[in-house]
């Protein structure tokens, strides 16, 4: 209810209290303030669902300790424990035992110390035993009191006893009617007032002495009693003794990394410090260690304490950061290496790749012996590659610290991505994450199980592991990675055009392909000259081949829309080529007549029709023009291609790649049989990583395979070697019975405006206007694209063409 002005003024407390099963609570209160301001006997105790009704006299501190006290309440705590509804009398006579008090106290405990943390100074009481919440007030101490363990060693027992000191002055708190309220850390009512300490401190430690002088050990127990309690005592606590020596050690640590192997190959790094005999993990909460030593001679006992150096230990593992570990679980101190570039290390190619630098900071590498043992040294490949013909002859030796492995010996391992390789001395090898993404095509495409023997097709994979090889090609095979350094080749004495530096290029690198019987695929953009790229190098093979018994006719397959173009091409570019179109009803059926001509020009659907035909010649080249026509392998236009035989070959499409990078599979098994294995390993290996997954590595390995055999020149990169582009607007009037038409159209779109004739509605009226914007720009053009019976002329067509017939 909310309180008006003539209510009387209440104030609140916070009480202490004993619940008969859960122990020490806290319960917040509104009490009734007297007219001298004292405490009345009327109060209530309140909840943060009705605390608004005493909103005035509350702070927003308030609110938070009312919600956090209202965690612990009974009625809370069984709601969130026990999900059946219950009394609270029938739960804690039902259900509550020891193993659901030993649940729920920690938890109370740690929101008491909560809350005896941000009470500051607001009012707290200890409750009467009849349920009054102000009766003694209780004070917080100004600061934190300290305790020191003390042992009393003697011929017969040996006592144990702590003291409390307060500002300085030892507080006496032995039968006192004191009380340990909480146990997780312990706050100590005495009194009536609450004392905390300078550090953790556990209740139970404290609460055995409230109403006991000390605790004695006998002769016959002491040694268990001293290996268990007292060293963790000593390893917490300040402690003081008689009859026994503690002494403190300083070690000169050393970092340790301790490697822990996951079978699945998940494996984790565990940091921890050596000082001295004692071994700490990074994440440890004891900042010393204690360590029994017991002389039978003397009857003595000396404790060894080794305090950790906290800082220096950070210091460590920041260091460990920077070299590329990140923190998987800090209370444990392990590690692992971070994602770099989308990708994450294993723990051995990190230990690898940071050896030097664990050295120099000196970190020492263990592992446990009742493990299969890892070698941790360093680990290298060096490849050495001599080309021999038509192949490249690959040397490579994997070496694991003083053992060296020929590199054929992973095969099996790198293609079936078995990560642990046998040392001669039984150690287990981790083999580099890296050399299975590097080198596993080299494995594949290999001629040879025996021997790394690769294809010259393959010479991007070689370029692609070049940084980290000893390369020996010949000059002009180097010369497939570096584009620019290809021998300039003169043009044909009888080629009509002139190329441009681009095309000029182009034409040196047919002549190369055709050098190394390479096949390559031409990609410049459209526009740029493919087609007469093509007719200099068919002109040149005629000048070339015409005293030579070599075969001199060419192929060149095509979609049915170019023949035209490259008739006319192959007319001004090359007139001397003998063309023969192999097109229409009466083609030729004896394929021995191809050999009187240069050039045999095809459609895809002839080649389809007449493959008996065409496949039993053997061409120069092979040219298929928009080549992306048989882009599906499974097609009849590539099973038809395939089927033909030439001594070169050769792709032109300005889109090898339309949809999908399957579409590069076919053009380049064309021009290069074996160049991207079968189409079911060029589908699992690429495809589907790049496509699915954006696999970056795999679309850098695959450019790396094609990239000595695909030409592509886009507009932009060629661009200062066009002719310039130049602009001009021609205005032109329109033919007199263009106009009359042109006015015609436009009078009656308008009329119908003026008059509402259109739809009224507003999505109709637009269309229509739309519709007559459309028709009216038609007659501007030509009135024919209306009217297909119109039979005058059209001003602007008329001007388009006089313009064309003077620029040419």
């Amino acid at each position: 209810m909310q309180q008006s002005k003539s209510f009387p003024v209440y104030k609140i407390v916070y009480s202490i209290c004993e619940h008969p099963y859960l122990g020490y609570l806290i319960e917040p209160h509104m009490v009734k303030l007297n007219p001298n301001g004292t405490y009345s006997l009327r109060y209530q105790r309140i909840f943060s669902n009705t605390v608004d009704a005493y909103a005035a006299e509350l702070d927003e501190v308030d609110y938070k300790l009312i919600r956090l006290l209202d965690e612990i309440e009974q009625t809370h705590l069984i709601k969130k424990y026990y999900k059946k509804a219950i009394r609270p009398v029938d739960f804690f006579s039902k259900v509550f035992d020891k193993k659901l008090y030993e649940l729920l106290r920690p938890k109370i405990d740690e929101k008491m110390i909560q809350f005896f943390e941000a009470i500051g100074d607001k009012p707290l009481f200890m409750m009467s035993k009849d349920g009054y919440p102000a009766d003694q007030e209780i004070k917080l101490a100004t600061s934190a009191a300290s305790i020191l363990f003390h042992f009393r060693r003697n011929e017969e027992e040996t006592r144990y006893f702590p003291t409390i000191k307060y500002e300085n002055q030892r507080l006496e708190f032995m039968f006192k009617n004191a009380i340990v309220l909480t146990n997780v850390q312990a706050w100590l009512l005495l009194n009536n007032t609450l004392y905390y300490f300078d550090q953790a401190l556990e209740g139970k430690k404290l609460s055995p002495f409230l109403n006991k002088r000390y605790i004695s050990v006998g002769r016959s127990t002491e040694k268990k009693y001293f290996e268990t309690f007292v060293c963790g005592l000593i390893e917490r606590y300040h402690v003081y003794a008689e009859g026994f020596e503690i002494q403190t050690h300083q070690h000169q640590a050393i970092p340790l990394l301790h490697l822990i192997y996951v079978e699945d190959g998940a494996s984790q790094l565990q940091l921890q410090f050596k000082y001295g005999p004692h071994t700490f993990t990074a994440g440890a909460e004891n900042k010393v260690t204690v360590r029994m030593e017991y002389n039978a001679q003397d009857d003595q006992y000396i404790f060894h304490r080794v305090k950790r150096s906290l800082q220096w230990e950070e210091q460590q593992h920041e260091s460990l950061k920077k070299l590329g570990l990140q923190d998987v679980d800090l209370q444990l101190g392990l590690l692992t290496p971070a994602n770099q570039t989308g990708k994450r290390l294993s723990v051995f190619d990190w230990m690898n790749n940071h050896q030097e630098q664990l050295e120099a900071l000196g970190f020492h590498i263990i592992q446990n012996s009742e493990e299969k043992r890892f070698f941790i040294g360093h680990t290298s490949l060096d490849i050495s590659i001599d080309e021999d013909n038509d192949w490249f002859d690959i040397s490579a030796i994997a070496k694991f610290g003083p053992y060296e492995i020929p590199f054929i010996q992973l095969r099996n391992h790198i293609l079936n991505n078995i990560k642990e390789f046998t040392l001669p001395n039984g150690e287990i090898a981790m083999i580099p994450e890296e050399w299975f993404a590097k080198y596993n095509h080299l494995f594949q495409f290999s001629a040879d199980r025996h021997e790394l023997k690769l294809n010259k097709v393959h010479i991007g994979l070689l370029f692609e592991i070049s940084e980290h090889t000893k390369l020996v090609f010949t000059r002009k095979l180097q010369n497939l990675a570096n584009f620019e350094e290809i021998a300039d080749i003169p043009e044909p004495k009888h080629f009509k055009g002139n190329l441009r530096p681009y095309q000029k290029a182009g034409y040196n690198w047919f002549n190369f392909l055709k050098q190394y019987k390479f096949g390559g695929c031409l990609a410049d953009d459209m526009g740029l000259g493919k087609t007469i790229q093509t007719l200099a190098l068919l002109q040149q093979q005629k000048e070339q081949l015409q005293d030579e018994q070599d075969v001199r006719t060419s192929l060149l397959v095509l979609p049915t829309s170019l023949v035209y173009n490259w008739q006319k091409e192959a007319q001004q570019f090359a007139p001397q080529l003998n063309i023969h179109l192999h097109t229409g009803n009466n083609r030729i059926k004896d394929a021995s007549l191809f050999a009187k001509y240069d050039l045999v020009i095809t459609t895809y659907g002839i080649a389809r029709i007449d493959e008996e035909t065409l496949s039993g010649f053997y061409f120069n080249y092979i040219i298929l023009d928009e080549s992306q026509n048989i882009k599906n392998p499974t097609s009849k236009s590539f099973k038809a291609i395939k089927s033909l035989k030439s001594k070169n070959k050769l792709a032109l499409s300005g889109t090898p790649v339309e949809n999908s990078v399957s579409d590069l599979w076919a053009q380049m098994h064309f021009t290069n049989p074996g160049l991207l294995g079968s189409y079911t390993y060029f589908q699992k290996e690429f495809v589907q990583p790049i496509e699915k997954k954006k696999d970056e590595e795999k679309a850098q390995r695959l450019q790396a395979i094609v990239k000595p055999f695909i030409l592509r020149r886009t507009k932009d990169q060629v661009a200062t070697e066009l002719p310039p582009k130049t602009e001009q607007v021609l205005y032109c009037e329109m033919t007199e019975k263009q106009s009359e038409l042109y006015e015609k159209v436009k009078s009656e779109y308008r009329n119908a405006i003026l008059d509402g004739q259109l739809d009224s509605k507003p999505k109709s009226t637009q269309i229509a206007l739309l519709q007559g914007l459309t028709k009216l720009r038609q007659l501007a053009n030509h009135p024919r694209m209306v009217d297909e019976k119109f039979s005058g002329a059209s001003g602007k067509f008329d001007a388009v063409i006089e313009t064309l017939e003077m620029v040419m």
